[in-house]
């Protein structure tokens, strides 16, 4: 018997389809269809399908490649600190004062800890931070500013949510614990504000719900927001210009 074929309505992104009439039954058979990438040669081929392009992942949560110099010193027992519990919660009890710790050892140990996510490695790298900086004098914090650029690049490298909203909160501490703080982190904003660039907008829109996280500041653009006025206010004359140029929509809170 005769065989006759038309061609059928086809969908987006499917081959030509064929029915072929064989003994009074309309058979219908797909032609193989092949994926390729965009802007490629095989993509103006006949029966291929263009892959769709692959997501950037500015936000994507980039995960610890290797254990942090804080987990290796903490595993070995090289830190003065042990965990309190009192009435209040839980807290560091440091086994010797704090100001007479090496600032230039410990204080970059403790900043690299931030990207930790783990219980009580988070906990006594958070706090612990807080604890250096509150008691610390400037002539102590001061000439370790260079050595904290790193961990404190890598723990916002992470993109994770919560470290980063702990790396901000920890900045502003920074900014605030002494004089001249503020002055020295300027040079190095290009490696502190190109990830605070992008989460800048990053903003919870609840809409007409209530927004629980309000009270424990984990809303990343606000934080981010916060640090930038801080930065300004304390970073002497030229600091708005350099955070202009690496968050170019940042608007000055001192010049409006």
């Amino acid at each position: 018997m005769a065989e006759l074929s038309s061609l059928a309505p086809t969908r987006v992104g499917q081959a030509p389809s064929s029915l072929a009439v064989r003994g009074g039954v309309a058979i219908k058979s797909m032609q193989p269809t092949r994926s390729a990438e965009g802007f490629s040669v095989k993509s103006v081929m006949k029966n291929t399908e263009v892959e769709p392009p692959p997501e950037c992942g500015a936000f994507k949560t980039r995960p610890l490649e290797a254990p942090t110099g804080f987990r290796k010193f903490y595993e070995r027992g090289d830190f003065p600190i042990a965990l309190r519990h009192d009435s209040k919660g839980s807290k560091i009890a440091w086994k010797i004062e704090i100001r007479q710790i090496d600032f230039h050892h410990y204080l970059p140990l403790f900043f690299d800890g931030l990207r930790e996510t783990e219980h009580p490695l988070e906990f006594f790298a958070r706090q612990g931070v807080h604890d250096m900086l509150e008691q610390g004098t400037r002539d102590q914090i001061l000439p370790v500013i260079p050595q904290i650029i790193i961990p404190v690049k890598a723990a916002l490298n992470t993109r994770n949510p919560q470290v980063v909203c702990t790396t901000l909160k920890t900045l502003q501490h920074l900014v605030k614990s002494a004089e001249m703080i503020g002055e020295a982190l300027v040079p190095y904003y290009r490696q502190i504000l190109p990830i605070l660039n992008i989460f800048k907008n990053k903003n919870l829109n609840s809409g007409d719900k209530i927004d629980y996280g309000q009270q424990k500041r984990q809303n990343i653009g606000d934080l981010i927001q916060e640090t930038l006025e801080l930065f300004e206010l304390h970073g002497g004359e030229d600091a708005f210009i350099n955070i202009k140029y690496m968050v170019p929509t940042y608007e000055s809170c001192v010049l409006n």
